[in-house]
């Protein structure tokens, strides 16, 4: 019985994550695109866009840079990040 319930619990939790990874990201505007500034962490940059629709992850002498890539049909939004605190942003939204 205690085994039947463990295996109930482990099903919950990894549909649970699975839910969680697979959130869409938020509507790209360029109101919420301004609100992403240099210096703030992924996780922040996160909250306010939503998920990447791409990650790139490369090493340089030691310093990890994330490329974070979200598009939305013809516009796109791109980011860089160099640890984890965001250096540059290119995004084709102009309104």
């Amino acid at each position: 019985m205690a085994s039947r319930h463990l295996s109930l619990l482990w099903c919950a939790i990894v549909c649970g994550a699975t839910l969680t990874a697979c959130q869409p990201g938020k509507n790209l505007t360029k109101a919420n695109v301004d609100e992403v500034l240099p210096g703030m962490a992924k996780k922040q940059v996160e909250s306010i866009l939503g998920l990447p629709t791409s990650v790139d992850l490369k090493e340089y002498a030691g310093m990890k840079k994330t490329t974070y890539v979200y598009t939305q049909g013809k516009d796109h939004v791109t980011l860089v990040f160099w640890e984890d605190r965001m250096e540059s942003k290119e995004t084709s939204l102009t309104e």
